[in-house]
């Protein structure tokens, strides 16, 4: 079945934002905690109503402003940096703004806000993963190029988190969804984006990033930029240990990291994916039972799901109930067309 009948972007959206509502109230608390409140983690509900965070915003206005780049012609730099700053300039005034946003998103957006150029306003020691909880779309987006896709990614990172490793896993985040949509093999999904990695690891996307690497300390812009890719080929590492003895009962954060920082988000979303790649909701379940970042973990978990199994992955009471259901399926069929 292609990509287009599977709706995968409609899948994957409706993922994330799921994964984010089932883990928003484990986020802060270990497994013992997390248990003793929700009972077994196999069974976990969906909370009511089904509240998301700041991680499905984002998304959402990462959507809109690619689709407003989009519009209005052929992807580019400039092209996409100035609606996606208005949508996150938009998110950081909305009053929906109160689920508990990553403090790095706040202080860059109000930089942005007052009008700074990027690469000033944004937090350059930071690799946390806001930086891709809300790649997702750019892995959803139909016919971009690599250079673009590749570029798209690692430039929404860089408006808030301009740390490499930031911008390196969105990048690989954005690969993986754009992977799994394209029907590739959950089982080979980890060497493929090893091979990415090792092919990417010095290429610094001027075109997009600009002077950024030269507010570091790093002698070259390949060398800025491999140092994000060397953290990502290690989580990478990590979840491929994990698999060779999986223990699908134990926190997968053990594994692969907590998920506050960017590489360990995607690293142990990817391994709860992994784990369950034919089973969606134990899949998300695993994810939000973690001691980490659980809602960041489960939401990147859930686009992993859906842009691999499509919409049918989701329980129709389970995704009726989903708060910004109709614009999730809004941008899910705008790209699934």
């Amino acid at each position: 079945m292609n990509r287009s009948a599977r709706q995968t972007a409609t899948g994957a959206l409706i993922g994330l934002a799921l994964g984010d509502a089932l883990g928003f109230p484990t986020e802060f608390d270990d497994v013992p905690a997390i248990l003793a409140k929700c009972g077994p983690w196999r069974e976990m509900a969906l909370p009511t109503p089904a509240i998301v965070t700041d991680d499905t915003q984002m998304t959402l206005a990462l959507g809109r402003g690619i689709r407003t780049a989009m519009d209005r012609g052929l992807l580019g730099p400039l092209r996409l940096e100035r609606p996606v700053r208005e949508e996150f300039v938009d998110w950081y005034h909305s009053p929906e703004n109160n689920r508990a946003p990553g403090r790095t998103c706040l202080v860059a957006c109000a930089q942005l806000d007052r009008g700074l150029p990027w690469q000033q306003a944004t937090q350059l020691g930071s690799k946390g993963c806001g930086a891709n909880m809300r790649v997702t779309p750019i892995g959803l987006v139909p016919g971009l190029s690599e250079e673009q896709r590749a570029g798209a990614a690692q430039l929404q990172a860089a408006l808030t988190h301009g740390h490499p490793t930031a911008l390196a896993a969105s990048d690989l985040t954005a690969r993986a969804v754009f992977l799994l949509a394209q029907g590739a093999d959950p089982m080979g999904l980890v060497g493929q984006l090893r091979s990415y990695a090792y092919e990417n690891r010095s290429r610094y996307h001027d075109r997009w990033l600009g002077d950024l690497w030269t507010r570091a300390q790093d002698p070259t812009p390949g060398h800025f930029i491999a140092r994000g890719w060397d953290e990502c080929l290690d989580a990478l590492d990590r979840v491929l240990k994990a698999l060779r003895a999986p223990s699908p009962e134990t926190d997968p954060c053990l594994d692969t990291g907590d998920g506050w920082v960017a590489e360990e988000a995607f690293a142990t979303a990817l391994l709860c994916f992994l784990l369950f790649p034919d089973e969606p909701l134990t899949a998300l379940r695993r994810a939000a039972c973690t001691q980490g970042d659980s809602d960041s973990i489960a939401c990147l978990t859930g686009a992993f799901v859906g842009a691999h199994l499509g919409v049918a992955a989701w329980p129709k009471e389970w995704a009726e109930r989903i708060e910004y259901r109709s614009e999730l399926l809004t941008l899910g069929a705008l790209w699934d067309a």
